[in-house]
């Protein structure tokens, strides 16, 4: 399988870290690449045209684009060892539903906390707190938010973990481990599977990373 499988990726990118662990949770041995997103490699602009943007998983030489259509793609291709997604349509729906909703509501505000300085990193700040405490409430006192089993909607938002620290830091968001407890426990049972153990970067080398980016590029202190 490994010679069929490639995963184009960066190492930080909390979207490709979705498609990583839906690999692992089903056992799938594939060949990582890591890509330099400030030169990106001619496989990355051929298999992703559109978007020329990381994650791209390529089967059998064909590329699927999008981390949450990889992840449900690898779901349906080993249907049989460690389901993300429930076998209830309405489930099933509900899934799909708080995956949009953390691809749609995150992106813009976690890059503008570590890429922005004033006003705007002001507004990324309450508007980022406000997703967490809608996410906070859907999770209530269950385990995972599909329930008790780990599925889709924890794999979309779990990369997001190994960056609070930068968020904490760099924005000075100083708040999540305090006002949000239940998510930073679901964090915590997530990082029990090996899965997700194997696939989170350190917060540290997270931290590292941007601030030197934030020098180095952004011209920002």
């Amino acid at each position: 399988m490994a010679e069929e499988i490639i995963l184009l990726d960066y190492w930080a990118s909390m979207f490709g870290m979705r498609t990583r662990i839906a690999l692992e949770e089903k056992g799938v041995k594939y060949e990582y690449r890591e890509e330099d997103l400030s030169n990106k490699s001619p496989l990355l602009l051929e298999m992703n045209p559109i978007h020329k943007k990381i994650p791209v998983l390529i089967h059998k030489g064909k590329p699927i684009c999008e981390s949450i259509i990889q992840v449900q793609y690898i779901d349906e291709l080993w249907p049989d060892t460690n389901p993300i997604l429930p076998s209830d349509p309405y489930q099933r729906a509900q899934a799909r539903f708080w995956a949009d909703y953390i691809d749609k509501k995150t992106y813009v505000p976690c890059k503008s906390l570590w890429s922005e300085t004033g006003e705007k990193q002001e507004a990324a700040k309450m508007e980022f707190i406000e997703v967490l405490k809608t996410l906070d409430s859907e999770l209530g006192d269950k385990s995972f938010f599909g329930g008790n089993e780990f599925g889709l909607v924890d794999i979309a938002f779990i990369g997001f973990y190994s960056w609070f620290r930068t968020y904490e830091e760099v924005a000075n968001l100083l708040t999540i481990v305090e006002k949000f407890p239940k998510l930073i426990s679901w964090a915590q049972r997530c990082l029990k599977r090996e899965s997700v153990a194997k696939t989170l970067p350190d917060s540290d080398k997270v931290l590292k990373s941007i601030s030197d980016h934030r020098k180095t590029v952004l011209g920002i202190d």
